[in-house]
């Protein structure tokens, strides 16, 4: 088998990994609910974190996190370049986001993103963390708080002297997070607004209408008089 096709085959392994929607399994599991019909819409651990506490968000953040991190690692145990470590990092984060066992839905990847940085770039792990964190604390502004972090963390990474392909490799993490958010959540609404207001509201705040309660609620009558 050429080197080539065995370095497909690893891209593929992580957008496969990256697929398997662990929120769904666990809302399937515990409650028979499907998380993409309620709260956020997000099949995430943000929205697991709503709906089970701290104790959904640590189990399925640390397994998302592995989902991606395994096939990364295993491709550099198979001494696989830089370049194909960083893309079947980025097809994780892609699967995670829109998985293949559920209709190209999914979640913001942050958790694959994470899994990616502790093989290719540790010090990118706690920037990321340190924003996510803070964003806990205004909890209403949390999806604003993240972004900064993803958006800084490529800058972070030239400041660091990290090699081309990890430098890109944030850059893509970036797009992943950038086209994810604009394409929203499919969540059902009466009214949004403006197209304009909807995207923006999409690219800083992770939802469509300004009022973070309304946006969670799972009233679409309530929604749709939002913000």
């Amino acid at each position: 088998m050429s080197e080539s096709v065995i370095s497909a085959l690893f891209v593929l392994l992580g957008y496969l990994c990256g697929s398997v929607s662990f929120s769904y399994w666990l809302g399937r599991r515990h409650d028979a609910i499907d998380l993409r019909r309620k709260g956020s819409g997000k099949l995430s651990a943000s929205n697991v974190y709503n709906y089970y506490g701290v104790w959904g968000l640590v189990l399925v953040g640390l397994v998302d996190v592995l989902k991606a991190a395994v096939p990364v690692w295993l491709a550099r145990q198979a001494g696989q370049s830089l370049e194909i470590c960083a893309l079947t990092g980025l097809a994780a984060m892609a699967g995670h986001n829109w998985s293949l066992y559920l209709n190209f839905r999914g979640g913001r990847g942050v958790s694959a993103a994470l899994g990616t940085l502790l093989n290719l770039f540790p010090a990118g792990v706690p920037w990321l963390l340190g924003h996510l964190a803070a964003g806990r604390l205004v909890p209403r502004q949390a999806a604003a708080v993240g972004l900064l972090g993803i958006v800084t963390l490529p800058l972070l990474a030239q400041f660091l002297n990290q090699p081309r392909a990890v430098i890109l490799c944030c850059w893509g993490i970036l797009l992943l997070t950038v086209l994810k958010r604009l394409e929203g959540s499919h969540k059902e609404m009466v009214d949004r607004g403006p197209r304009w207001r909807v995207l923006l509201c999409r690219l800083l705040l992770d939802r469509d209408i300004p009022d973070f309660d309304a946006w969670i609620s799972d009233d679409p009558q309530l929604e749709g008089h939002a913000g």
